[in-house]
């Protein structure tokens, strides 16, 4: 079989969804400005699918920092990567006020948060090492681990006895190739929002030799009293080797940056691939980005209303019989039974009948079986945005009750396949 004989049998998990959900739910287009309320296909809705937690996006600062920066130095500057042609003073300067926001001795911008994790990954572990990660780590963090040469294993997601049982088996393993154990989590897990058992992994190095990697891209910001992500919320930010997180959340904005000592550091600079052969993070979203960080610093209110906003959504959706599993992060997922087809039915139902817009998530971002709505909430969204959500949900909570959704996707007879 060939290349364009497999692509036209198998569309893939999501690609199988093309023809029902493309532009709808899958694609969909937004206008308006990132916020609260958006425009979706010509109606307002509120918007619960943004990762600006902290609601910087359209902060009156930020605006004028990024106007200011993108006028002075356009969006090309500097042109080379930084090892060439794109080093200058603003992207040492940010490097180090993030180093001591989040309690390490360096840190490196990098110019996004996918291909970052995995060129870390890549740079980390030689073919003798061994990679030891939870099941349900982020696509970049798999993506990382397929390009590793040696052994990896994988534990049950957050169980700490199956963790064990696989540094037991990379222990072995590691010593009998005299290599090290690369141990990966997420510091909040994206989709089901709980938090990383850091600190409990942590207890392992008084038993094991490893190299301790997270991924804090939705803790970053939100969790710890300085916001300085789920390590110090955990209080084990000090047992964290390389400390990652994308600027493509609470910093509002692209790029992202990894922190360690400056060994570690440094051989990163010298060793990530994607950042040798690639130009430079651009001028603006660094200047924008020591923006960003001053206020995440210096205005802990806005990450007060940002938990305030996080626990009226929940504890409303709990209150109304809604399963958001054991979320105790920014990210709510609402765990939901029966097919794909009948939720999307029901997210429709939502965004034409209710104006509330979130995103459906099903395998392969999630494990195969479920389904959920992820809803972010941010400092931006108001009490009557959250009412009306919740108003909307108890609407919705009946019809899937009494089985209206079912229904209606069994009459629409669509021709799905758990791939």
């Amino acid at each position: 079989m060939n290349i364009r004989e497999r692509i036209s049998q198998n569309p893939g998990p999501l690609g199988q969804f093309a023809d029902y959900g493309e532009g709808y739910f899958v694609f969909p287009e937004l206008e308006g400005k990132i916020g609260p309320r958006m425009k979706f296909r010509g109606k307002e809705v509120i918007f619960w699918s943004a990762n600006d937690y902290l609601g910087l996006c359209n902060h009156p600062e930020v605006l004028e920092t990024d106007a200011a920066a993108a006028a002075e130095y356009g969006m090309f500057y500097p042109m080379g990567a930084r090892a060439m042609s794109g080093e200058t003073d603003k992207h040492k300067e940010l490097e180090n006020n993030l180093a001591e926001f989040v309690n390490k001795e360096a840190a490196y911008l990098l110019n996004f948060g996918y291909q970052g994790m995995v060129s870390i990954i890549d740079a980390l572990a030689g073919k003798d090492d061994v990679i030891v990660y939870d099941i349900d780590s982020h696509a970049c963090i798999v993506d990382g681990v397929r390009l590793h040469m040696g052994k990896r294993f994988t534990y049950q997601h957050n169980d700490m006895e199956s963790f064990a049982k696989m540094m037991e088996r990379a222990d072995r393993i590691a010593k009998e190739n005299n290599g090290g154990i690369l141990v990966i989590s997420e510091g909040v897990f994206g989709m089901r929002g709980q938090q990383g058992k850091l600190k409990e992994i942590a207890a392992f190095k008084e038993k094991y030799d490893f190299t301790f990697l997270v991924d804090d891209a939705h803790g970053f910001g939100t969790l710890g009293q300085t916001g300085a992500g789920a390590g110090e919320a955990q209080g084990c930010q000090d047992a964290i080797d390389v400390y990652f997180s994308t600027f493509a959340k609470s910093m509002a904005g692209f790029g992202a940056f990894v922190a360690a000592d400056k060994e570690i550091i440094k051989y990163l600079k010298y060793n990530m691939r994607s950042q040798i052969f690639a130009k430079s993070l651009t001028m603006p979203m660094v200047i924008g980005g020591l923006k960003r960080l001053e206020l995440l610093r210096t205005r802990p209110e806005i990450k007060a209303k940002l938990w305030e906003n996080v626990e009226k959504l929940q504890s409303g959706l709990k209150k109304r019989g809604f399963n958001l599993g054991d979320t105790n992060t920014c990210v709510t997922p609402v765990i939901l039974q029966g097919d794909p087809v009948e939720a999307t039915i029901m997210v429709k139902d939502l965004r034409e009948n209710h104006g509330i817009f979130t995103s459906i998530v099903v395998y392969p971002v999630i494990p195969k079986g479920m389904i959920l709505l992820r809803l972010i909430a941010t400092a931006s969204h108001t009490d009557a945005e959250i009412n009306e959500t919740l108003d909307a949900f108890d609407a919705i909570h009946d019809k899937l009750k009494t089985g209206v959704y079912k229904r209606q996707a069994e009459a629409l007879n669509v021709d799905y396949k758990p791939i």
